[in-house]
């Protein structure tokens, strides 16, 4: 991808240098009633296009430096959630509680599909 971008800068290079050769004529700007601006061709459009450019090319790094900030941050929070302590081991001396050896069985199963019909996320969920 690097090449393309390469080969497309130059190129543009190529042109404006060959559009700057063949327009290097001087122009008079009117700004206002009695502010005139001489200057070539070349000049005039490299500063019209660059007015044009840098302001977008702004808000373009402000919107990608923004959500590569939010990126990180939802990133690092999924990343300290996903970390789950280890759940303490029983020790012998101690008595554990009595839910702690609750049968696995006790638990609430899924609701099973009723002739055939599709179970729904909303029912295995609650």
């Amino acid at each position: 991808m690097q090449i393309v971008r390469t080969i497309l800068w130059v190129a543009l290079l190529v042109l404006l240098l060959a559009f700057s050769f063949f327009n290097w004529r001087p122009v008079e700007v009117q700004i206002w009633d009695n502010l005139v601006l001489e200057t070539k061709i070349p000049a005039l459009v490299v500063t019209s296009f660059l007015l044009g450019l840098i302001p977008m090319w702004l808000v373009h790094r402000g919107s990608k430096w923004r959500l590569q900030r939010r990126i990180s941050t939802l990133e690092t929070s999924v990343r300290a959630n996903a970390v789950t302590p280890a759940a303490p081991a029983a020790s012998s001396l101690s008595p554990a509680p009595a839910a702690a050896h609750a049968h696995p069985a006790a638990e609430p199963l899924a609701p099973a599909p009723v002739d055939g019909a599709p179970v729904r996320r909303d029912d295995i969920l609650g």
